[in-house]
């Protein structure tokens, strides 16, 4: 599971760096209706484009959400954004130690739909300078990209 969980990741981290936001006409009617389906609650989307795939954000109550789909309706990933005090023990602790001259400015959980794995990213930021960091819930490092600013 190890094996699939970092290029799934690797690409997910990819992609955000190349998003391009969409009207919802251009989304192709298959990732709509998977969206639909999955998110009929869900106020205020907005799509972008990544790399042959589909992001939609969201709102769903009071959560800010994403969803990756691809282009024939499948679901990817879901991402639940949530306030850095909630971010597993583990976690804050690695940030603490590893980043403590970083602010941590957002963060999210990350649900895999293949496999149901999750992960933790955390927004830091320093000298103006963003970067989202990727944790299992161990608080072990899984990937870092640096974001332009």
């Amino acid at each position: 599971m190890k094996k699939i969980l970092l290029p799934v990741l690797l690409a997910a981290l990819s992609l955000t760096a190349q998003a391009q936001t969409i009207p919802a006409a251009k989304v192709p009617a298959a990732a709509v209706a998977a969206f639909k389906k999955a998110h009929s609650n869900a106020k205020e989307v907005k799509w972008e484009k990544e790399d042959g795939n589909y992001e939609a954000g969201f709102k769903q109550g009071k959560d800010e959400m994403s969803v990756v789909i691809t282009p024939t309706g499948t679901l990817l990933e879901t991402e639940t954004e949530l306030p850095v005090s909630q971010l597993p023990a583990p976690v804050r602790t690695t940030l603490a130690s590893q980043y403590s001259s970083y602010k941590v400015t957002e963060a999210a959980k990350i649900v895999t739909a293949a496999t149901g794995a999750t992960t933790y990213e955390a927004e830091v930021s320093k000298a103006g300078k963003k970067r989202d960091v990727l944790f299992n819930a161990d608080g072990k490092e899984v990937k870092k990209a640096s974001e332009a600013q």
